[in-house]
């Protein structure tokens, strides 16, 4: 009998670890097969997202695998809210390193199984293999839409108002308090920005409220700056953003106080990324709903810009322009 902390075989781990998180569902095939089977729904159209993430890119090698696990669901995840997209199922692909005994894949599949039964989603399939390099492993999630009704990031017009949910920032401050360079802050506050790295919290509960009131919208997971920046190019519009209109949750606010530029450091909040949030642009008459109805969800949406004729993002602080020299995460 193989103990939980021995290597185990790509079978071993399937069969033990990934065909419980199938749940009997029909599309995985038990997870028997080289395939997974998508049933066509009447009246709506199949979102489809894939993100990856790399020891040592997208998360520290000392991070728990259970979070690992579910901040790879979760960033997925918000890439179909921002589409205005409910979740249905999704597809693993990991190849794991030489560190992840038994036990490493075991918290991996106990982090998915949790946020699966969280979320209402299921595993379909997907691949397992082995690497002499960093931990790598992608999901591919899948959700719906009511037919024609996905939002795109073409779409914003001038004379539309930027709206960003929840709070910017926190994940950029994350990943300097998990490496422990926020010595300056409350330990709790610490702590509390660090689980937002480890952790997002993806908007899926604004999903329909996106669906129903964004022309056009995106995911906040390279930085702000840069995020607003596709609805722009995608929509041949330019985009203003004020600075001093960010959300912030308390721990970017006592933070920003030991800061002795706030245009500055405000910036590095917009363009830092790993915020998971949704930016998006919507029409005047449909600002007020989009608000109240995020406030229901417990999730608040800002106003923090609006859309203009012309290209690009123009950042301001105070009703002054900001040079932007680094807009957000890019990959080399």
């Amino acid at each position: 009998m193989t103990s939980a902390a021995e290597p185990t075989d790509e079978f071993d781990t399937i069969e033990r670890l990934f065909r419980p998180l199938a749940q009997g569902a029909p599309e995985a095939r038990g997870l028997l097969d080289d395939v997974a089977v998508i049933p066509s729904r009447p009246g709506q159209d199949l979102v489809v997202t894939k993100d990856a993430m790399v020891e040592g890119v997208h998360f520290l090698a000392e991070d728990p695998l259970d979070l690992v696990a579910r901040k790879l669901l979760r960033v997925n995840l918000s890439d179909l809210a921002a589409k205005g997209a409910d979740p249905y199922g999704y597809l693993l692909s990991i190849s794991w390193s030489k560190r992840c005994d038994g036990l490493a894949r075991e918290a991996f599949a106990a982090g998915l199984r949790e946020d699966q039964a969280h979320y209402g989603i299921k595993l379909f399939g997907g691949d397992t293999t082995s690497t002499p390099g960093p931990l790598t492993a992608s999901i591919t999630a899948l959700g719906w839409t009511p037919t024609g009704r996905t939002v795109a990031r073409a779409g914003a017009k001038p004379g539309d108002v930027l709206m960003v949910s929840g709070a910017i920032g926190d994940g950029w401050l994350g990943l300097q308090a998990a490496k422990g360079e926020l010595a300056h802050l409350e330990e709790a506050r610490i702590e509390a920005l660090a689980r937002r790295y480890r952790l997002p919290e993806p908007r899926t509960v604004l999903a329909r409220l996106v669906r129903d009131h964004a022309s056009a919208s995106a995911d906040v997971s390279d930085g702000l700056v840069a995020d607003a920046g596709h609805l722009a190019e995608a929509g041949k519009v330019g985009i203003e953003i004020a600075l001093d209109h960010l959300p912030l949750s308390r721990a970017a606010k006592a933070w920003l106080e030991h800061r002795v530029d706030p245009a500055a450091s405000l910036l590095d909040l917009a363009t830092g990324g790993d915020d998971y949030e949704i930016v998006c642009a919507v029409r005047p008459d449909r600002v007020e709903a989009l608000a109240k109805g995020a406030e229901r969800a417990g999730v608040p949406f800002t106003a923090i810009g609006r859309v203009v004729a012309g290209e690009g993002v123009q950042v301001m602080f105070e009703g002054q322009p900001v040079e932007v020299r680094h807009a957000g995460w890019r990959h080399k």
